[in-house]
């Protein structure tokens, strides 16, 4: 998220005053007197108002989509290992700490692009950056499609990462140069709500492909699917509206890149954005790109097809919080860290006591509940992205949101590898699989990130504040 430019277009000799572009938000979002239900300035005429007659027009909704469908077919590929866990050790002979190098590396490979994805959204614009990862994106999920081998396979997985941390970054800024400022936080939310989709299918549509069609079919379909998505960005999308200032970006009025990240650095807003993204995205997010489905189905004792429906339930559950949160981030920016505390104290919450249930094993209500709060990780972790926006100018703001958006996938990277490694040493000896008790210990460890996470936030939070 950022503010537009079209509205700010700040000068980098000259700069303006700033001002957190949330004084903005939340002073037009006051909620009035209360209305009548399905009147005309009611809550839910509003929500269809922004939603089918916004502000930004028909043609914002439509450059949106198009960025927005780059980011759903990079859930797809991001996601893809989630429900292909088991047969990737089947068909590499791994096992659990070598199954987590494949998300580590390409969480790693992601998060390790942030800032310089950043800097090229800021500096190439984002339509150049999105077909850049698409064809990156493509590329890596063709090769794996096709990989008999460990080290191919690892190789491709990170140049799938590379392409996939293109995206989110390059669809915000569309966003943000298309829409009042005012509008961000709702648009930010429901392209996370919408890029949700791509893990729907990959949990539904991907998890039955694999053993019907077999595995290079399906991720060969997967690759190819990026043919299509590739011309229609390169035909159609346009970056800004029409005679809308251009950013920055002639050599000479540059800021040198060393500069640019360090005053983006310099701003606590960006680094609270980043703690918060951190904190609030890894518990979902390394759940759902590897050990939710290994962890359901040798840990619980669930069918294929129970744990695809878990796993199904996370992704649904964050598509509501994505439009619950959307909406009182833009009303107030004041209800930013209660959501965000609110989702980190009920998550640990409900791990807990999933964990500590004897004998590890839960019973199913509670594995539901989990999964419905864990949906609420993926959406609060957004926040971290408007502390990006709020606090930064038009001209770095590609760069700080790639800072923020590192935390939830360096978090991710951690608690994969913990787990992963913590499996391992406490596999029993000459076992294929490991036992419930094992997973009840090994996913302790996301309690520790847990912890570190908030300390962060609350003494970013004071320095935010002086």
């Amino acid at each position: 998220m950022s503010v537009d430019p079209a509205r700010t277009a700040p000068s980098l000799s000259a700069p303006a005053p700033r001002r957190p572009a949330d004084a903005d938000a939340a002073a037009a979002a006051v909620p009035g007197p209360p209305e009548a239900p399905g009147a005309p300035g009611s809550p839910a005429a509003r929500i269809v108002d922004e939603v089918f007659h916004p502000p930004g027009g028909r043609a914002a909704w439509f450059a949106w989509s198009l960025g927005v469908a780059v980011y759903v077919l990079a859930v797809v590929h991001r996601t893809s290992l989630g429900v292909a866990g088991l047969d990737a050790s089947a068909r590499f002979g791994i096992g659990a700490s070598a199954l987590s190098t494949f998300s580590i590396l390409q969480v790693l490979v992601y998060a390790g692009m942030q800032v310089p994805v950043g800097l090229l959204v800021d500096r190439i614009g984002p339509r150049r950056v999105l077909l850049l990862g698409v064809a990156l994106m493509s590329a890596g999920q063709l090769a794996f499609a096709f990989s008999t081998a460990f080290a191919p396979a690892l190789a491709s997985r990170a140049v799938l990462g590379c392409g996939d941390a293109m995206t989110f970054i390059s669809v915000l800024r569309v966003a943000a140069r298309w829409f009042p400022a005012a509008r961000n936080p709702f648009v930010v939310q429901l392209t996370g709500l919408i890029g949700t989709g791509g893990n729907l299918v990959t949990t539904v549509v991907l998890a039955q492909a694999l053993h019907t069609a077999g595995w290079s079919a399906t991720f060969g379909t997967i690759a190819l699917t990026g043919v299509p998505v590739f011309a229609v960005v390169l035909v159609l999308l346009k970056e800004a509206p029409p005679g809308a200032p251009t950013p920055v970006r002639h050599e000479s009025l540059r800021l040198p890149v060393g500069q640019q990240i360090r005053a983006a650095w310099s701003e606590p807003g960006t680094r609270l954005g980043m703690w918060v993204h951190f904190t609030t995205a890894f518990p979902a997010s390394a759940f759902g790109l590897l050990w939710g489905l290994p962890y359901l189905v040798e840990g619980q004792g669930m069918s294929r097809a129970g744990a695809g429906g878990m796993l199904s339930l996370l992704v649904l559950s964050g598509m509501v919080f994505g439009l619950l949160f959307g909406r009182m981030v833009s009303r107030t920016a004041a209800s930013r860290l209660p959501i965000a505390f609110t989702v980190l104290a009920v998550t640990a919450l409900c791990w807990t006591a999933t964990l500590a249930w004897p004998h590890g094993h839960p019973p199913t209500w509670l594995l539901v509940v989990l999964m419905l709060v864990m949906g609420s990780n993926g959406p609060a972790s957004l926040i971290g992205l408007d502390y990006a926006r709020a606090y930064n100018p038009a001209e770095r703001m590609g760069t700080a949101s790639g800072i923020a958006n590192m935390g939830g996938f360096i978090g991710s990277m951690i608690t994969l590898l913990g787990i992963g490694v913590l499996l391992d040493a406490l596999a029993d000896p000459g076992s294929d699989g490991y036992s419930a008790h094992a997973y009840q210990l090994a996913f302790c460890f996301q309690l520790l990130p847990l912890l570190l996470g908030t300390a962060m936030i609350l003494r970013l939070r004071r320095k935010l504040v002086r």
